[in-house]
């Protein structure tokens, strides 16, 4: 036992001095990805949102933004258009959704459900 002693006292010592010899790995950090969903609007223009969902609700604009209001019974889906640079056309860089009430809800699933409902008309 009292050998121990000043092997263990001696192993803790090198580890923290990093000397134990044996290099340390990190895992890469996890890859960024947009939530699933939202990549269907998400750096899209007006032309593609139509397409995915029909005409807008609400189309307002106030240059150099625009926004697209879709409406159904399940949510309302609000998306905000910018130009990514001058004289480019404005494409969705923020989303919003909620429910009729107001409360926020999963932006994912509203895009799934005004799609879906585009798809039954």
């Amino acid at each position: 036992m009292k050998r121990s002693i000043p092997l263990l006292v001696l192993s803790l010592m090198l580890t923290a001095c990093g000397g134990t010899g044996v290099p340390v790995v990190s895992a890469p950090p996890p890859p960024v990805r947009v939530d699933m969903g939202l990549d269907r609007v998400m750096g899209h223009d007006a032309r593609a949102l139509i397409a995915l969902f029909g005409n807008p609700d609400q189309d307002m604009r106030e240059p150099p933004a625009r926004k697209l209001q879709y409406a159904s019974t399940v949510c309302v889906l609000d998306a905000y258009l910018y130009p990514p640079a001058a004289g480019r056309e404005p494409v969705v860089t923020h989303i919003d959704a909620r429910s009729p009430a107001g409360d926020d809800i999963d932006r994912a699933s509203c895009i799934a459900a005004l799609s879906r409902r585009k798809a039954a008309r």
